[in-house]
C-alpha cells in the first residue's frame, strides 16, 4: 500500500499500483515525504479525485493502542502502537536534581507558592499517553482522507475488580475501615511484626515494587519490617524473598477512567470538520465474536472501524514510542576533577540520531540505539535480539529519522475467521 498526497499537503486515497508510483517517480511527477509507511507527493494537480469514506478506529489503552483505517471494501491501514513507559523514572530523576540544584542555592527566594495548576492539567505520564494517541491519529489523517474517527473507551469500576459480590453499602467500607491510615492496617495485617526477623520495635512500611519501578501504595504492595531490616534490605545486605505475589495494580484501569473523557474533547477540537465517535469495549467484544477474529489490538480496531466485510490488510505496522530529547543538562556521575559529566554526545552525530532506522552493509534493517562524538554506533537488528557495538558510519546508510516513533512492518497474519 503506497498512501499519497497531492501538491498542496491534503492526503488522497492511497494505491496498490506500483507501476504507476514508480512511473510518477521516474518521471519527477511525484517524490517520497516519508518511508515507512511509504508515502509520496504528487507535483502536479490531478485532473480527479476519487476519495471514498473511510473510517478510522481506534482502540485505545494506555499500554498499546490498536489503530485501523478501512472502506467498505478494504483496509488501508493497520497498526500497533506501544506507548512509553520510562516518564515516572525520567520524572524521578529531575526532581532528585532540582533538590540536589536547590541545595546549593541557600540564597534563593523560595517560589513554591507562584506554581499554579491551570484547568484540564494532567500527570506527565497521562499527558504523554494522551498526546501519542492524539498525534497517532493525526498522522494517520495527514495520509488518508479520514471522515470518521471511531474511539473505544472503557470505564472500570475497581472495587467490583477486586471483589465481584460488592454491592451497596460496601462500597463504602472497604478493608480499611476503622484504620487511621494504609500504615495503621498494614502493620495490624501483620500482627505488629517485622516480617524477616520477627521484631515488634521501630517497625515501617516496606514497599514490595518499589515505586519507581511502578509499584503502588496498596496494602497488597505493602509489608511490616523493622528499621533495621529495612535499612539492610535497600542497601543490599539483607534480600528478601517475599511470599505475596506480585501487585501489578490497576495504574492501567485509573489510566483509562482518566484519559478517555480528556481524549474524546481533544480529539473533537484537533478535528472540528470529522465526526468523533465513541464505542464501547462490550460492542467490540461481540463483533470480534461474529467474525471469529482472535483478540489482538488491531483486530479490535478493525471492529471499531466499522466495516466488517473489508478485506484485511496484508501488512500491519509496529510503532514504538521512544524520547525524543534528552533535556537534562548535567548527569549524576561525578569526574575524577570532581565535575558533573555533561551530555556525552550530541542528538546528532554525523547526521544519525538515536533510534533511526537504517541499512547496514549486509542489507539488514536496524535501529540505532547509542552513539558516541568520535562516530561509532550501536545497532539492533530488527529480527533478533543481538546488538552490534562500535560500528562506524561507512558501514550503513540512514533510511530515516524515527522522530520519536520506531515504525517497523511486518506480515499481518489471516485470523481463523477469514481465509
Amino acid at each position: 500500500m503506497v498512501y499519497v498526497i497531492d501538491k498542496d499537503g491534503r492526503p488522497l486515497m492511497s494505491t496498490k499500483r506500483q507501476g504507476k508510483v514508480k512511473w510518477l517517480l521516474k518521471r519527477k511527477q511525484a517524490k517520497v515525504v516519508k518511508r515507512c509507511p511509504f508515502t509520496i507527493q504528487l507535483l502536479y494537480e490531478p485532473e480527479t479525485h476519487c476519495m471514498q469514506p473511510v473510517s478510522l478506529g481506534v482502540d485505545a489503552g494506555s499500554k498499546h493502542v490498536g489503530l485501523s483505517a478501512s472502506t467498505k471494501k478494504e483496509e488501508l491501514f493497520s497498526a500497533e502502537m506501544t506507548l512509553r513507559n520510562d516518564v515516572p523514572q525520567l520524572m524521578t530523576a529531575r526532581r532528585q536534581s532540582r533538590r540536589t540544584r536547590r541545595n546549593r542555592l541557600r540564597y534563593r527566594k523560595p517560589r513554591f507558592d507562584n506554581r499554579r495548576r491551570p484547568d484540564g492539567w494532567l500527570t506527565p505520564t497521562m499527558e504523554t499517553k494522551i498526546k501519542s494517541h492524539v498525534n497517532a491519529i493525526n498522522d494517520i489523517c495527514s495520509i488518508l482522507p479520514v471522515s470518521k474517527i471511531v474511539v473505544e473507551t472503557a470505564s472500570f469500576d475497581i472495587q467490583k475488580i477486586k471483589d465481584e459480590n460488592i454491592e451497596g453499602k460496601s462500597y463504602q467500607e472497604g478493608e480499611q475501615l476503622a484504620y487511621a491510615n494504609v500504615k495503621a492496617y498494614v502493620k495490624a495485617r501483620d500482627n505488629f511484626t517485622c516480617w524477616s526477623c520477627g521484631s515488634h520495635d521501630h517497625l515501617e512500611v516496606h514497599h514490595i515494587i518499589h515505586r519507581h519501578d511502578g509499584g503502588s501504595d496498596r496494602p497488597s504492595n505493602l509489608i511490616t519490617l523493622c528499621e533495621k531490616c529495612h535499612e539492610n534490605h535497600h542497601n543490599g545486605k539483607r534480600p528478601l524473598a517475599i511470599p505475596f505475589p506480585e501487585d501489578k495494580g490497576f495504574k492501567g484501569a485509573t489510566a483509562m477512567n482518566t484519559m478517555r473523557w480528556f481524549l474524546l474533547d481533544r480529539l473533537k477540537k484537533t478535528h472540528p470538520d470529522i465526526p468523533v465517535i465513541q464505542t464501547y469495549g462490550y460492542v467490540t467484544n461481540w463483533n470480534r465474536n461474529n467474525l471469529k477474529a482472535e483478540k489482538t489490538h488491531t483486530n479490535d480496531a478493525f471492529c471499531i472501524a466499522g466495516n466488517f466485510n473489508a478485506e484485511r490488510a496484508d501488512n500491519v505496522y509496529d510503532i514504538l514510542k521512544v524520547r525524543c530529547h534528552n533535556r537534562q543538562v548535567m548527569k549524576q556521575n561525578i569526574t575524577k576533577i570532581g565535575k558533573l559529566k555533561r551530555n556525552q554526545a550530541p542528538r546528532l552525530v554525523k547526521g544519525i540520531a538515536r533510534y533511526d532506522i537504517v541499512e547496514h552493509e549486509d542489507g539488514r534493517q536496524m535501529i540505532v540505539t547509542a552513539r558516541k562524538t568520535r562516530g561509532l554506533y550501536s545497532l539492533k537488528p530488527l529480527d533478533v535480539p543481538k546488538t552490534l557495538t562500535d560500528v562506524p558510519r561507512k558501514k550503513f546508510t540512514l533510511l530515516w529519522h524515527s522522530n520519536g516513533d520506531v515504525i517497523t512492518r511486518r506480515p499481518a497474519f489471516p485470523t481463523s475467521g477469514q481465509a
